[in-house]
């Protein structure tokens, strides 16, 4: 039985959404995993340039549950439930759907990858990563204002501290480079969703 705060914080995370795209016969799940200011927004939204994808953003979704968020663990714990909520009610829908989060750990990741096995969707895994200092400079401007698209909060700061926390996805998974051209990447994924 599903706890009925976990329901209603779904439904408020599913009407922040807008307009979903057209159910599909055999919708796909995309993971992106990354730290802070690797680029998992900015690849996310350029595969949803390409496929007709909703985008789940844990930062967004986030500051739609908690109006000042602490992101203390009750707090990640309770926005990450609803989220898992969320996704399995748009893929029962038919609704294909990125997810970008930091998924870091395995222990987090194996929730989605049980989500896709139970629901027999097709789960494509990506890592995004970037250089250090390409980390170290976008996050700098994020912090100066200057990269108003982003909706994360996390700082230098955040990212050193989560960096030893990082784990190796132990599935079959593209990795992102976006300090380069992610194009070969978005060609191979947009592949596999219609193949």
């Amino acid at each position: 039985m599903v706890d009925t705060q976990v329901v209603s914080d779904a439904q408020r995370l599913s009407e922040s959404l807008g307009q979903l795209p057209d159910p599909v016969v055999k919708p796909a799940f995309i993971v992106v995993s990354g730290l802070p200011g690797t680029g998992k927004s900015y690849f996310g939204s350029k595969l949803a340039e390409r496929l007709p994808f909703i985008i789940l953003e844990s930062d967004a979704l986030r500051k739609t549950l908690f109006s000042s968020p602490t992101y203390s663990s009750p707090e990640s714990s309770r926005l990450f439930q609803a989220i898992h909520h969320l996704i399995e009610a748009l893929l029962r829908r038919g609704i294909p759907l990125i997810l970008d989060a930091t998924n870091l750990s395995e222990q987090y990741r194996e929730r989605l990858y049980n989500i896709a096995d139970r629901l027999n969707v097709k789960l494509i895994l990506v890592r995004v990563e970037a250089p250090p200092d390409v980390v170290y400079e976008r996050l700098k401007a994020r912090s100066e204002g200057t990269n108003s698209k982003s909706m994360s909060d996390a700082d230098w700061a955040v990212f050193q501290k989560m960096q030893p926390t990082v784990q190796k996805i132990r599935r079959n998974h593209y990795a992102a480079d976006t300090s380069r051209d992610i194009t070969p990447v978005l060609d191979k994924i947009v592949r596999e969703v219609n193949r």
